[in-house]
Formats: structure tokens, sequence, C-alpha cells
């Protein structure tokens, strides 16, 4: 925080433990996050709100989403993450962005949660404006999961060709498939 670094903090697994929540609230009373990252239930339960939790895998949720988001971020002075099928992101001033790219093969791939949250820090590293920031990166890294998917022969192989995709990803293919409300 003194060195102005943005601070991504991913609640992976909040609501599925105790002590994983207790860590969270921790973490968001000591440290100024920039930005709060998880999936449904994860932000749900960061919320306050009833979450039928499984494991680390996004569970049950019956609040709306985006009124979730858009009161997270103003309790929190964060911009708050919501990954899922369609993603969410918005920030304590109301800026509202939805990425609806990306691929169900990810929620069979340990880690791609947390690839998202690196990406995220990435484009946030060099774009202050962090809900753009994080559905620019999230837009990019989906696209990637996108055209790896078309090469992959199932889980295992889709994680090598994901990061190979990451890698060669062009900028006319993120402007050509990329999609961004907002």
């Amino acid at each position: 925080n003194k060195k102005e670094i943005p601070v991504v903090l991913d609640v992976c697994g909040a609501g599925a433990t105790e002590f994983r929540n207790e860590e969270c609230e921790r973490i968001l009373s000591r440290v100024h996050v920039n930005i709060l990252k998880g999936n449904s239930s994860e932000i749900a339960s960061i919320a306050g709100e009833q979450v039928k939790t499984r494991g680390v895998d996004a569970g049950e949720v019956s609040a709306d989403l985006r009124e979730l988001g858009k009161k997270l971020a103003s309790k929190t002075g964060c911009t708050v993450v919501i990954t899922g099928k369609n993603d969410i992101i918005v920030d304590q001033y109301g800026t509202l962005y939805m990425v609806q790219n990306g691929h169900e093969m990810m929620g069979y791939v340990v880690g791609t949660g947390c690839m998202a949250a690196s990406v995220i820090g990435t484009f946030a590293a060099v774009e202050k404006e962090y809900a753009f920031a994080s559905a620019a990166g999230l837009a990019m890294y989906e696209i990637a999961a996108e055209l790896a998917v078309e090469e992959a022969k199932g889980p295992g192989t889709f994680k090598q060709v994901l990061l190979d995709k990451i890698f060669s990803l062009s900028k006319t293919q993120v402007e050509s498939r990329q999609r961004i409300t907002g």
C-alpha cells in the first residue's frame, strides 16, 4: 500500500470454513485492498449473505449479484469482481461492467480462478481505473480460454493450451472477440 502497488484479494474459499471467513475479514480490516475478487458464493459470503457453499466452488446465491457487488464495493471502497458465466465488475463509484467471455471448461480446471486474479493484478498495475482494468483483464484471459478450448482434448490439455493462448493472443483477437458491456 505504501508504494501504491495495487492489492488484489482473491477470496478463494470464503464461506467454506470459518477460518477462511475470519482471515478475509482480517485482511480487509488491515490492508487497503483495491480489488476484491471471487465467485458468486465467495463474494456473497464476504457481504454477509446466506450461502450454500461447496468447498472453493461456487454455491447457490439468491441475491442480485449486481446489487450485491454495488453494496460491497460501497462498504469496502474496493472494486468488486464477481466471476461466473457472466462476470460482474463494480466499483465504489457505481461503475459497472459485465464480461461475457470464457468457457465452461474453465470450471473443470483447478486454478483458473487464481489465474484470473493474477491477470487482473497485471492489468491493474498499468491501469489505475480498477474496474476497467479488471474487465479488460478478464476479457483477455477468457478470450484465451475460448481459443484454447478449440484445440484442447480435455481439462488436462486445456490448461496447457490456455497458457500458450495467453502468450500468443493478439490485439486483433481481443478486439474482435471481447464482449464487455458497461
